[in-house]
Order: structure tokens, then sequence, then C-alpha cells
């Protein structure tokens, strides 16, 4: 069934207006009108921001409905897709956010706008534990773009995280994908949004 609905979930200290959260927003609002396409704000709770997530949602038909997910993103959006049983193209995943972001706690900018300030509190790392699901079902639900220049995360966890999904491994690139229009048609592609 033709994707009718796409979810964009960005990363930590991250908001819609990142680099590629534009240029998935330009493609569906050119080549794919009919699309809706929500890219929320999410809060720096990790329990808020799924709460906002399935409610929003809500009255999407799951068999037409994919998500995009970016770094937490990535994590967020396998949430998802094991809960709604939907496709899911992750970018440079994070896979273990409750170690990594335990250093993080504290006052924090926003990406975009480092006026912008959130605090990131200790137990957002066990919200995070608590969003962490054991190995992924239906593998070929998933396609994740990895980048084994990522200086932010292990593409060798990343990989790992997803054994028998559809894996496109990039030799060098960075966190951001900084080249990531390049493989735009290809994730639209995966998540029921070809080219036309």
């Amino acid at each position: 069934m033709p994707t009718t609905h796409l979810l964009y979930l960005h990363g930590f200290r991250s908001s819609p207006r990142s680099t590629k959260a534009q240029l998935v927003r330009q493609r569906i609002e050119t080549r794919h009108p009919g699309v809706t396409l929500w890219c929320p704000q999410l809060p720096p709770s990790p329990r808020e921001a799924m709460a906002q997530v399935m409610e929003g949602i809500a009255g999407w038909p799951r068999e037409r409905m994919a998500v995009i997910g970016s770094s937490l993103g990535g994590f967020y959006a396998t949430w998802v897709a094991e809960q709604t049983g939907c496709r899911a193209a992750l970018l440079n995943p994070a896979v273990a956010p409750a170690r990594d972001l335990a250093k993080y706690i504290g006052e924090q900018g926003s990406w975009h706008d480092p006026e912008e300030k959130f605090f990131f509190r200790p137990e957002y790392v066990d919200e995070l534990r608590a969003l962490q699901g054991p190995a992924i079902t239906r593998p070929e639900r998933y396609y994740a773009l990895i980048a084994k220049g990522d200086e932010v995360l292990d593409w060798r966890e990343m990989r790992a995280r997803y054994p028998a999904a559809r894996i496109h491994l990039l030799e060098g690139s960075d966190h951001a994908i900084s080249e990531f229009a390049d493989y735009l048609d290809e994730v639209l592609a995966f998540v029921g949004l070809a080219t036309t």
C-alpha cells in the first residue's frame, strides 16, 4: 500500500529546522503533495516525546504510515515502528542513548539556535532506558543509512542493532550525513514514496 502519512523525528538538540528534515519536507511538498508529513519539535523528556508522537499519530492508518528518524530520532523511530508495525528509515540511529546521553545532563542549547535552552534531566536517562526494546522484530521493515565516518556514534553498534535489516553503509560521511540529498530518493523509496 502506498504511504499516505510520514513522521520525521529529529535528533538530540536538533529540531524540525534541521537540514535533513527540511530536505524531506521540500521533497514531500513538491513530489508528494497528498502525503501528510509531521515533523514535531520533540520535548527533552523521552517519555513526553513518545506520548506526544503517539497522540499525534493516533488516527493515522498503520498500514499506510512510515517514520524517518535521525540519531536520537532513529532510536525513537525504532520504538514507534515496533509499536505500530510501520516501516522505518533510520539515519545514523542512536542505539544506546541512555548510556551516551548520560554525560549531557544539565542545560543544553539547541543546535539550530544556541539561544534556545533546555534542561536535560537525570530522570530522562531512565526514560530512555525504559524505551530501549529488545531485538527488533520483522527486520524487513527497517532501513538504516549508516556512516562509518560518524564522529558521534559507532557505526558497528548501529549495524549490529539492526541485523537482517536493509543497511546502506557509507564509507565516510559524518554524523549529520552532510550529503543526505544524494540518498533522499533511496530513503523515501524505502518508506513507500518512490520518485515520480
